[in-house]
């Protein structure tokens, strides 16, 4: 995995693969609830989509996943996100990228 932002949707959105499946959807959901203690508060799960709204760090983010753009962390308000939203976002990111690595090293 390595890291992508993006700021097209008017925030930062960190894409944590952007063909990921639904499997890796679960895992990363699973590190966020176990490994970091975050409770998700409202999902929205559609066909082809699936918004999964969360806190963390008292920052309103969403996981985010589409069977055609893979998986994403954005802030819950996309464009009227604050900098410290999108902060928040890119931090998240990057501890999930060094476990998603730790967890694809142990396997191998």
């Amino acid at each position: 995995m390595s890291l992508t932002l993006r700021t097209s949707m008017g925030c930062t959105e960190a894409i944590i693969e952007d063909d990921g499946s639904l499997k890796r959807f679960y895992q990363v959901a699973d590190i966020l609830s176990e490994d970091l203690r975050v409770n998700f508060n409202n999902k929205e799960d559609d066909f082809d989509t699936i918004d999964w709204e969360f806190k963390f760090k008292g920052h309103n983010l969403t996981l985010h996943y589409n069977i055609y753009n893979g998986i994403s962390i954005f802030p819950t308000k996309t464009r009227d996100a604050l900098n410290k939203d999108n902060k928040a976002v890119v931090e998240l990111a990057n501890v999930l990228e060094m476990k998603l690595f730790n967890e694809n090293r142990n396997i191998a």
